[in-house]
């Protein structure tokens, strides 16, 4: 597969933030009526320890110098998933990057290769297609804008909340929770701790102030992950993980900390406050968001392909 007549690429560098994040709002508002992504976001995930950008990062350049498209690569869960984002309106620039893209799955292994596209998008699904992939679930990103003051929940009884996470041994105890409560789901399993927290101290738009746990008899059960990736477009607070253990389940905890999240945004000033749920998640995650008010206004199909051992 070759790139159209005249068009070069080159590898992607922390500097080309700017520029996907321009390239990428046009894109999406042309479809949406808004910015998918923040340039904060973006920026933050270029600039995360997860990612190799000489080589797992792309921009193609039209035939006057121009950008024409670009792609990351990233494997997630120990490497048995690929995750590519990917931007372009030309079918050609997309095929091309799809194969430099899926160069990367390796081949050693089964992995499983996903690439998000929002729903008004009709031009990314037509070339999916015709490499294989199909629709395996999808993604909603849920708003709840604010009527007035929020006011904090009462705690609930016989739970202790440790807002903050600012030394090590707390920071374990959420990253142990999140392994806990999302061990039924390997696409969403975060990193080991190491790599978590590292990711998370190279994001310019995050505090482990804004880390929230709750605890049942001097065990960590629940957390909520909160980052400011939305602030600048949207005025909104963003809840990057919310996570219950099963065996806390059923107490109301997660109600309980999305509340809490959204009186936090609240008094910060914000609008409103967003989150995104896997629509097959096990756990009735879309029924606790709806129930509290919030509702989708972005939907992403999450398109697959498992790539066999060569």
């Amino acid at each position: 597969m070759s790139l159209p007549a005249g068009h070069t690429f080159r590898p992607m560098v922390l500097a080309d933030a700017e520029l996907i994040a321009e390239q990428s709002a046009a894109y999406t508002s042309a479809l949406l009526g808004f910015a998918k992504h923040s340039p904060e976001d973006v920026a933050n995930y270029l600039r995360d320890p997860g990612i190799n950008l000489p080589t797992d990062g792309w921009v193609v350049l039209d035939p006057t110098g121009n950008f024409a498209g670009s792609a990351t690569a990233v494997a997630i869960t120990d490497g048995t998933h690929l995750n590519v984002d990917i931007l372009s309106n030309n079918p050609e620039v997309l095929d091309w990057l799809l194969t430099q893209a899926e160069h990367r799955a390796g081949g050693r292994r089964e992995v499983v290769v996903r690439v998000g596209v929002i729903r008004q998008d009709q031009l990314l699904p037509d070339v999916l297609r015709a490499r294989g992939f199909a629709i395996g679930t999808s993604v909603q990103r849920m708003r709840i804008d604010f009527d007035g003051v929020v006011q904090a929940p009462a705690v609930p009884e016989g739970v202790f909340v440790r807002r903050g996470a600012p030394d090590d041994a707390t920071k374990r105890a959420a990253h142990a929770v999140l392994i806990e409560a999302f061990k039924d789901q390997p696409g969403t399993l975060p990193r080991p701790f190491e790599e978590w927290a590292a990711s998370r101290e190279s994001r310019s738009t995050f505090d482990w102030s804004m880390v929230t746990l709750v605890e049942l008899d001097g065990q960590a059960v629940g957390v909520t992950e909160c980052n400011d990736n939305f602030v600048s477009t949207d005025n909104c607070g963003y809840v990057g993980r919310l996570a219950v253990v099963p065996s806390a389940r059923g107490r109301g905890l997660a109600k309980f900390l999305l509340r809490t999240a959204f009186a936090a945004d609240s008094a910060a000033g914000r609008s409103g406050t967003i989150l995104h749920v896997d629509s097959s998640n096990p756990t009735p995650a879309v029924a606790l968001y709806t129930g509290v008010g919030m509702h989708p206004d972005l939907i992403s199909d999450i398109w697959q392909r498992t790539i066999q051992p060569a």
